[in-house]
C-alpha cells in the first residue's frame, strides 16, 4: 500500500507542475506510480482531488483545501528534519549528564564553565550519584563510568586512567607504624568504600593480577570523600583513587604508601552513550571536550604519580 507521506508528496508535486509526468520526473517515481498514490489519497479520502482529461489536470475543492493542510504538514516535516539534521552538526540543546558524585564535583563541575564558553548553544542537565544509572530507560544522553564496564551494549570511548593509591595521614603513620607489605594491612585500621566492586572488605591490589587482599577497619562508607575526610583526621588507611586523595597527596596531608603490590591498574574513566549512528553533535563535542582536557595525563595525577 502506498504511505501517506508520498502521497501527500506525489499530491504537492501534481498541484506544482500540473502534470502526473513532470511530478513523477521530479520525485523520481514511475508515472504509474505517481497515478497509484494519489489514487489512494482519493480513496482513503473518498473524495476526488484532481479533474482529469485527455488534456488538462485541474484540481477540485476538495483538492485544494487538502493541498493546504498537505503543504503545512510537509513544511513542518522538513524544518523537523532540519533541526534533527543541525543538532548533528551544531552542539546544540540540552545535554543531560549523569556522573559519579565525587568524580562529577572534582573533575566535571569546575570544567563546565568552559565548555559554556566553547559551546554557548548547550545547556547541562548534571546529574550526580554513584548509582548505575539506565540511559535509556531514565533519557541520560551520556554519562561518566569508573572501572570495569559491565553494560556491553553502550558505546564507550576511554577517557583516561583511574589510578588507585594507597594513602595514610603522617599522624596515623606516626601513631601506628607504616605498613612496608599488603599482609601489613591486616594489623590496620581500613577505612573501606562500600561501593567498590570487591565490596568493602577487599582490596584488590597487584597490578595486573588483581589480587583480592582482605582488610577491615572501623568505618565504612559510601562516598569516597567522607572516607578522605577520615584518613585526613587521622583515623585510618584509604584505598581510594588519585582524583579523589591527589590534591591532599600533593599538600601532604596524607602520604602514599609504597607497598609490595602495586595499586589495581584495571580502572579506567568512560564516556558511555546509546549507540546511534549519528550521535548528536552535543554528545560528540563534550566527549571531545573531556579527552583534550584529560589529555595526555590527568590533570589530578601530575605531581602525584
Amino acid at each position: 500500500m502506498p504511505d501517506r507521506l508520498t502521497g501527500l508528496e506525489v499530491l504537492a508535486k501534481v498541484a506544482a507542475t500540473g502534470s502526473l509526468s513532470a511530478a513523477a520526473r521530479a520525485l523520481g517515481l514511475s508515472q504509474s506510480m505517481v497515478t497509484k498514490h494519489l489514487a489512494a489519497l482519493e480513496a482513503r479520502l473518498g473524495t476526488k482531488l484532481f479533474h482529469r482529461t485527455t488534456r488538462r489536470l485541474s484540481m477540485t475543492d476538495a483538492g485544494r483545501i487538502f493541498l493546504e493542510s498537505s503543504e503545512r504538514i510537509l513544511a513542518e516535516i522538513e524544518a523537523a528534519e532540519a533541526e534533527v539534521a543541525a543538532d548533528r552538526l551544531e552542539p546544540r540543546g540540552q545535554l543531560r549528564l549523569n556522573v559519579p558524585l565525587v568524580f562529577g564535583v572534582r573533575q566535571i563541575a569546575p570544567r563546565l564553565a568552559q565548555f559554556a564558553q566553547i559551546y554557548p548553544r548547550v545547556t547541562i542537565e548534571l546529574g550526580l550519584n554513584d548509582r548505575l544509572v539506565d540511559l535509556a530507560e531514565e533519557g541520560w544522553d551520556l554519562a561518566i563510568r569508573i572501572g570495569n564496564l559491565r553494560d556491553s551494549s553502550l558505546v564507550a570511548r576511554r577517557l583516561a586512567p583511574c589510578r588507585m593509591a594507597v594513602c595514610a595521614a603522617p599522624a596515623y603513620l606516626a601513631g601506628h607504624g607504616t605498613p612496608r607489605t599488603a599482609a601489613d594491612l591486616a594489623k590496620h585500621n581500613c577505612l573501606g568504600y562500600t561501593l567498590a566492586q570487591a565490596g568493602a572488605e577487599r582490596w584488590v591490589m597487584g597490578g595486573r593480577s588483581g589480587l583480592s587482599i582482605a582488610v577491615s577497619g572501623n568505618l565504612r562508607a559510601n562516598n569516597g570523600d567522607a572516607l578522605l575526610a577520615a584518613a585526613v583526621a587521622g583515623q585510618g588507611i584509604i584505598y581510594q583513587p588519585t582524583f579523589i586523595v591527589a590534591d591532599d597527596l600533593r599538600a601532604g596531608h596524607l602520604v602514599q604508601l609504597a607497598l609490595d603490590l602495586p595499586p589495581s591498574e584495571l580502572l579506567a574513566v568512560y564516556a558511555v552513550y546509546l549507540p546511534h549512528r549519528h550521535p548528536p553533535a552535543k554528545v560528540r563535542a563534550f566527549i571531545d571536550f573531556l579527552a583534550g582536557q584529560f589529555a595526555p595525563e590527568p590533570p589530578w595525577d601530575r605531581g602525584v604519580v
